[in-house]
């Protein structure tokens, strides 16, 4: 019976939503009925339980979600900032569009050599960066640049402040860049 039980939890949880009681009982094996009745005997373990989880009924389909008495828990978690994490994709884009803007999406895949959709998202919905307008050119192409937010996450106060690249270190980039461009063409 635990295993029974632990399986209709799972799927209350994973999906997320309500379940009917006939896919649940399809997929544990047994009839509605009887999984209706597992169902109703857990609702009353958790709330004699007192979790902060409970099931309800809704129409012949069952959902799992918090009980309203711990949603001030749940406030303080959701008002809690996330840390962003720059993945390296992410990183590079923001360097790219630092050092170039204002810049457009085509211009940064052109040097990263790849799409960066998500990536100008990701650091669009993080703050880094925002839409400065459209280029005047066919197809009006946005321009990104940095935010504040950037500056002082980066801990300069103007683009002007930022690292200014090695001549030397920059050859050697593109001859990276070069070779690397090279080997995809042979292969």
């Amino acid at each position: 019976m635990k295993q029974i039980e632990a399986a209709i939890e799972a799927i209350l949880f994973s999906a997320g939503e309500s379940v009917e009681v006939g896919r649940i009982a399809k997929a544990i094996g047994h009839d509605a009925a009887t999984t209706e009745k597992i169902i109703r005997n857990m609702m009353l373990k958790y709330q004699a339980e007192d979790r902060g989880i409970k099931i309800i009924e809704l129409e012949n389909a069952f959902q799992m979600c918090t009980k309203q008495e711990y949603y001030e828990y749940l406030v303080e978690i959701a008002l809690q900032p996330k840390k962003a994490v720059l993945t390296d994709v992410m990183l590079e884009t923001l360097s790219i569009i630092a050092y170039k803007q204002p810049v457009t999406k085509q211009e940064i895949e052109k040097i990263r050599g790849v799409k960066c959709d998500h990536a100008i998202n990701k650091l669009v919905e993080y703050n880094l960066v925002q839409e400065l307008g459209r280029l005047d050119a066919p197809g009006r192409p946005l321009l990104f640049g940095t935010t504040e937010e950037f500056l002082r996450n980066f801990g300069v106060q103007s683009t002007e402040d930022l690292p200014v690249i090695n001549p030397v270190k920059l050859e050697d980039f593109k001859a990276e860049a070069e070779e690397e461009v090279q080997m995809k063409l042979d292969i």
